[in-house]
């Protein structure tokens, strides 16, 4: 069976390292679906998605990406990532919490910089909230 290896690391830690015959991610121009031999390419990847990994066996692992950039090489995948959590570990009702906490902080800020940092993190906080409503209910329906 053809497999290629994968790295999906973030500035925090690495996240998996491995052999895996599928790849998807949402790339800045579309879902991206990448399999072995796959020409080689540099794309950015598109902040609040998530990636994911069929592993040799088939099972499945979801990884969450706050943006970053893809490699793809015929025989391996490295995604550089500005954040990734993975899917086991996504918390809806924190990112919740902490949505409303940096809102308060925005409602509050005056200084543009501080605006545009957590006006940021808004953003990423809400995606991960999303990222992990759609992961609930996929695995919601397949039950």
């Amino acid at each position: 069976m053809a497999t290629m290896h994968v790295d999906i690391v973030s500035a925090e830690e690495s996240l998996f390292s491995g052999e895996a015959k599928f790849v998807a991610l949402p790339g800045e121009a579309g879902e991206l679906g990448i399999l072995p031999g796959h020409t080689p390419l540099i794309s950015r990847i598109k902040a609040g998605g998530t990636v994911k990994l069929v592993r040799p066996d088939g099972s499945e692992e979801h990884i969450f990406v706050a943006g970053g950039i893809l490699e793809v090489q015929p025989n391996a995948v490295t995604v550089l990532a500005d954040t990734a959590i993975r899917a086991a570990d996504l918390d809806e009702a924190k990112a919740e919490a902490a949505r409303k906490r940096a809102e308060e902080a925005l409602a509050k800020a005056t200084d543009k910089a501080d605006i545009a940092v957590v006006e940021a993190e808004l953003a990423m906080l809400a995606a991960q909230a999303s990222a992990a409503r759609r992961l609930r209910e996929s695995r919601s329906s397949r039950h």
